[in-house]
C-alpha cells in the first residue's frame, strides 16, 4: 500500500540546510496498524506529513496505492488527501463555530457529495461513534474526548483506505485516550490501514508494528 525508498527531507533556511529525514526505507501493507515513535526532532512528524501527502520529500521515491507521488500534481495530491486519506490531529482541527454535523460534512462537501447524502452519512458516522447526542452542538461547547470522536467521524467521511493519526491521544486524559484507541483498533480490524505518531508506548499494544526513529533514520522496525 505504501512504499518509501531512500526518502530524504531537507529544509533550507537562508543559506543553511537542515536534513530531517536521511534515507528512509519502509513498506506498509494494507491493514497494518503502524506506530511511529521517537524523541522530538527524530523526524517522525515529518515522515507522517510525507506519507499523508502534506509535504513532499526532497529525495527518494514514494509510492502510495501504486501511484508515484513524486510525479503527482498538486491538484491530484489534494484529491488523494481528500478521498484516500483521513486525518486525525492532536488538536482536533475542528471548525469551532459550526455544528458537529457540519464539521463531519466538510470533507464530503469538498468532494462534491450531494447535501442529503452528506447529512445521512454524517449522522450515521456520529451514531457509530456514540456522539450523535452532540450533533447540533459546536465543537467549542463539547469536551476534548467528544471533539476527538467528531474528528474521527470527519476523518471517515469520505471512506478513506488509510487513516493518518498525529498524536490522537495527546490532549486527552487516560479514560478518553483508551476510548480513542479502542475506536482506532476497531477501525483497523475492520480493514483500515492506520499510521499513528505517538510518544506514549502504552497505547501501542494493539499496533502491528512499532517503528522507532532517531536523527532522521529508522532504528527499529518490529
Amino acid at each position: 500500500m505504501i512504499v518509501l525508498k531512500d526518502i530524504e527531507k531537507t529544509y533550507r533556511i537562508g543559506e543553511a540546510k537542515y536534513p530531517v529525514l536521511k534515507g528512509i526505507d519502509l513498506e506498509i501493507e494494507s491493514g497494518e496498524f503502524i506506530a511511529l515513535m521517537g524523541p522530538s526532532g527524530s523526524g517522525k512528524s515529518t515522515l507522517l506529513n510525507i506519507v499523508g501527502c502534506l509535504d513532499r520529500p526532497s529525495g527518494g521515491r514514494f509510492l502510495l496505492l501504486g501511484q508515484d507521488i513524486s510525479l503527482t500534481s498538486d491538484d491530484e495530491l489534494a484529491r488523494v488527501r481528500r478521498e484516500e486519506l483521513g486525518f486525525i490531529f492532536q488538536t482536533f482541527n475542528l471548525i469551532g463555530r459550526i455544528s458537529v454535523q457540519k464539521n463531519v460534512e466538510v470533507p464530503m462537501m469538498l468532494s462534491g457529495v450531494p447535501r442529503d447524502e452528506r447529512k445521512t452519512r454524517a449522522i450515521k458516522l456520529l451514531k457509530s461513534l456514540d456522539i450523535a447526542h452532540r450533533i447540533n452542538f459546536c465543537p467549542v461547547n463539547i469536551s476534548g474526548g467528544e471533539r476527538q470522536r467528531v474528528a474521527i467521524a470527519r476523518a471517515l467521511a469520505n471512506d478513506p483506505k488509510i487513516i493518518i493519526a498525529d498524536e490522537p491521544t495527546g490532549n486527552l486524559d487516560l479514560k478518553n485516550s483508551s476510548e480513542v484507541m479502542n475506536i482506532l483498533t476497531k477501525l483497523n480490524k475492520d480493514g483500515r490501514t492506520i499510521i499513528m505518531v505517538t510518544h506514549n508506548p502504552e497505547i501501542t499494544e494493539n499496533c502491528s508494528r512499532v517503528i522507532r526513529l532517531r536523527d532522521g533514520r529508522i532504528l527499529e522496525n518490529a
